[in-house]
């Protein structure tokens, strides 16, 4: 392929609206443009790597069995109403009608759709298990879609759903996919965890999520410094270590004015105590109900695990108007003492005496509290899990933290959507049952960011030869004679013979123009043949993550780089 018929409008200045380093290469480098926010045409470059991208994951799917499909990307509400999911899902599902008034969604994901599919030919325990698997556009309205692909509104996705007689056989078809998703890493060159997640809107009991590490990451993990455990810090399972159990209380409640103080800085610095001897205490609404938490104060409450140990369908922080409701005092002065709601206490607040909260009045905080004072419904694991942690699954382990970028994620869904729409089957005994779920997704397009954030320099990508667009940059110095012409395209279509994709800088344009367009695309091997290397049999030959060149034979150079790239492909 020749540059010069190639569409590659590169640029040299960061797009206006890009924040992460994958969104402004992506656009300077010429592999996508921005049509609307959060929504992107994906030129020559881009295409080519998503190609690229989906080869390896649709290799590993087939390999761990699963079948490819391909479903509507429009689905109709009656689907996600008999799930119902049609309200549940919120404002990120894009809902439409069509020309008779019917009700109508873009697909975010396809529970629904594969559910109706295969209830409508499977019966019997002899037809399962069943995997299918598509590589799709997916459409969510995100509120604040941002960082270029790693949070847009349409997006390219690998959706698999399994189908199973049993748990015990659905674990098996989950562990698969989990041996899938590691492979399909692996051979992207990812240094990433499988973390321990939240289902979220998609439901079921379990979940793993495939975290990329990298700085720009939305994400917060932890995993464990000496065993194999990790966990995005929501769902991380936290051991009861709180404070001190020795502790004897000695003091009396006692009222204290703390004009202006709502922060736990602020409060700590008013009354001299550490924030480890303060207790938060935090509202929430399970259901549209009051639920206060207590926490100590150098750690945060988790809202997931609140739903988990509540059983509520809904929790969410309560606003402003609500916590004055709840306490009869502004945010920032809620306490436990004579609270009219349910009151949790998280495992860190145990073995507290003696501890300073918030006095349900405004500017009054209370110190030489007590659990004698007030009543706690039950003491659980409810907070959100921060460096240094105790490792739960092990004794040696702490817990470290990191920042991520979510590309795959995958659920044991149980009988969530087969009961909802009525798939079953028949078992060996005529006894009618509901199918076992599992659903495994994977963001392609993410994927091509996250390659990106874990792979650039202060010039451009640089991409591992998997994922690579092209795999030999080729160019030429000077001024295009005929002889260097003939000679690049001569070693051009040898490359192409020797089975490497190559494209050749054919421009007649200064080689300063052509180095830092080869390193802002990003091309893995770059090719260099000037005039005196011509004469001498020579092309210089460099590695796009290597400051140094080498040289080698002119006439032996296309075999040369293909065993190179066979090396890197392996």
């Amino acid at each position: 392929m020749l540059v010069s018929n190639l569409f590659i409008p590169t640029r040299r200045d960061d797009p206006a609206d890009a924040e992460v380093v994958s969104h402004k290469l992506l656009v300077r480098a010429g592999y996508m443009r921005m049509l609307a926010r959060g929504i992107y045409t994906f030129l020559p470059l881009g295409r080519r790597v998503i190609r690229k991208i989906e080869s390896i994951i649709r290799e590993e799917m087939d390999r761990a069995g699963a079948q490819e499909i391909l479903m509507p990307a429009v689905q109709p509400a009656e689907l996600w109403q008999e799930s119902g999911r049609w309200e549940f899902y919120g404002p990120e599902l894009l809902r439409f009608q069509d020309r008779k008034g019917s009700d109508f969604c873009f697909g975010p994901t396809h529970e629904e759709v594969i559910t109706d599919l295969v209830r409508g030919d499977v019966r019997s325990y002899k037809q399962l298990p069943i995997n299918l698997y598509q590589i799709q556009s997916k459409f969510r309205d995100e509120i604040r879609p941002r960082a270029g692909l790693m949070r847009g509104r349409e997006f390219v996705m690998k959706d698999a759903y399994s189908f199973d007689v049993s748990p015990e056989a659905a674990a098996v078809s989950y562990e698969k996919m989990r041996v899938a998703y590691v492979a399909i890493c692996e051979r992207m060159g990812f240094e990433f965890r499988a973390v321990e997640a939240d289902t979220g809107n998609i439901g079921g009991s379990l979940s793993h999520e495939f975290q990329v590490l990298a700085q720009s990451g939305e994400d917060l993990m932890v995993a464990c410094d000496h065993c194999g455990y990790a966990a995005n810090v929501e769902k991380a399972e936290l051991s009861p270590v709180g404070g001190d159990e020795e502790r004897v209380a000695r003091g009396t409640l006692t009222r204290v004015e703390t004009p202006g103080t709502r922060t736990v800085a602020e409060v700590t610095a008013f009354l001299g105590v550490r924030d480890t001897d303060l207790v938060k205490t935090i509202v929430f609404l399970a259901d549209n109900e009051p639920v206060a938490v207590l926490v100590r104060g150098d750690y945060e409450a988790n809202e997931i695990k609140v739903k988990a140990f509540t059983g509520a369908k809904e929790v969410v922080f309560a606003g402003e108007a609500t916590v004055h409701q709840v306490t009869g005092a502004p945010v920032g002065f809620a306490g436990p003492v004579g609270l009219g709601c349910r009151v949790l206490a998280d495992h860190s607040v145990a073995g507290l005496t003696d501890f300073v909260c918030g006095g349900n009045e405004k500017d009054l905080h209370l110190r030489d509290v007590n659990f004698t004072d007030f009543e706690v419904e039950a003491f659980a694991d409810l907070r959100k899990a921060v460096d240094g942690d105790a490792c739960p699954r092990c004794d040696e382990g702490k817990l470290r933290t990191y920042r991520g970028i979510e590309v795959g994620h995958i659920f044991y869904l149980g009988t969530k959507y087969s009961e909802a729409m009525g798939l079953t089957f028949q078992d060996e005994n005529s006894k009618v049952k509901p199918v076992e779920m599992g659903c495994y997704g994977i963001g392609v397009t993410r994927m091509m960011a996250a390659v990106i954030e874990q792979n650039h320099d202060d010039n451009g990508i640089c991409w591992p030869m998997p994922m690579a667009p092209y795999q030999v940059w080729l160019l030429t110095l000077g001024r295009m004679t005929d002889e260097l012409a003939a000679a690049g395209q001569k070693l051009h279509d040898d490359l192409v013979a020797a089975g490497v994709e190559v494209v050749f800088d054919d421009r007649n344009d200064k080689p300063g123009v052509k180095f830092k367009d080869a390193d802002l695309i990003g091309v893995p091997l770059r090719l260099t043949l000037g005039a005196r290397g011509l004469k001498e049999g020579k092309v210089e030959l460099k590695w796009r993550t290597d400051s140094e060149f080498t040289t080698i034979d002119l006439d032996t150079a296309a075999q040369h780089v293909a065993g190179l790239v066979r090396e890197a492909m392996a």
